[in-house]
């Protein structure tokens, strides 16, 4: 920085562009269950002050805005998801600089609807088999093959022309389960719906990164770090709570390491920097 002498006055430099970085999706992407909650923010949307973008904002000394909110689904890029909200998508625009998101789990209630399905299969099952897998099949990856990756497509496209100036980074959901059985008592999962469940994510990420490449966005692979930190790892190495925690309050949700470990991955892949 310097001073320019003007006459009998002086002037200094502006100071550098600030960056303008708004967050997108759902509740993987809000942090919700991770304290604090951000102030100011709707209650329904349990958005965190310490999820994966609050921490890159604050990394960075961005300029942030976070429309992020539990329970949001690609249709509620569009729409007003709550009475008091906007659509995500009227957040970003021409002057954004970047925009990064997490969605899709709850289309089709593919996050929620899986693991009820087969904690209720496991049950009834009293563990044994794969009930979950027997009774719904190929049901739920057919389902994000042809349902939902369109979806991704279209949301993905409307936040690249709403913002045509900005960098766009999809981020990928960590995993939930490991792909082999293991015992994990506190997600009880009959032990050959195990790789069921994990197959199911592994669709949905791919969706993610299909849809990503053809929309020109970059897809921020925060799956394959996660192997090793799934939810039936122990607290202090697992970045995704199991249902039974008495971690957080909302379980099957990246907690606190989970979301420092998003914002490290997120910062190093798009090379984020002041």
């Amino acid at each position: 920085m310097f001073a320019a002498v003007l006459g009998a006055g002086s002037a200094t430099a502006a100071p550098p562009h600030q960056l303008s970085y708004v967050n997108l999706g759902d509740s993987y992407s809000a942090g919700s269950g991770v304290v604090p909650t951000a102030p100011g923010t709707l209650p329904d949307c349990m958005q965190s002050s310490a999820n994966y973008a609050h921490l890159v904002a604050h990394r960075f000394g961005y300029r942030f805005t976070d429309a992020s909110c539990g329970g949001a689904q690609t249709g509620d890029f569009f729409a007003a998801q709550y009475k008091g909200l906007r659509p995500q998508l009227d957040a970003i625009g021409p002057n954004t600089d970047l925009v990064t998101l997490m969605i899709g789990g709850n289309d089709g209630m593919v996050f929620a609807g899986t693991v009820q399905k087969c904690l209720t299969a496991a049950a009834e099952a009293l563990g044994r088999g794969s009930p979950c897998k027997d009774t719904y099949g190929d049901s739920i990856v057919r389902e994000l093959r042809t349902v939902t990756f369109p979806k991704l497509v279209n949301a993905m496209a409307a936040v690249r022309a709403k913002a045509p100036n900005a960098r766009v980074a999809v981020i990928s959901y960590p995993w939930i389960m490991p792909s082999k059985y293991e015992p994990c008592p506190a997600f009880p999962v009959a032990a050959g719906d195990v790789p069921y469940t994990y197959e199911i994510q592994s669709t949905l990420n791919d969706s993610l990164r299909r849809a990503a490449a053809q929309t020109g966005v970059t897809y921020v692979d925060a799956t394959t770090p996660s192997v090793g930190h799934d939810s039936c790892k122990p607290v202090g190495t697992r970045w995704i709570e199991p249902i039974l925690t008495t971690e957080q309050m909302v379980p099957v949700h990246p907690n606190a390491l989970g979301e420092r470990k998003m914002a490290d991955i997120t910062a190093r892949t798009l090379g984020l920097s002041r």
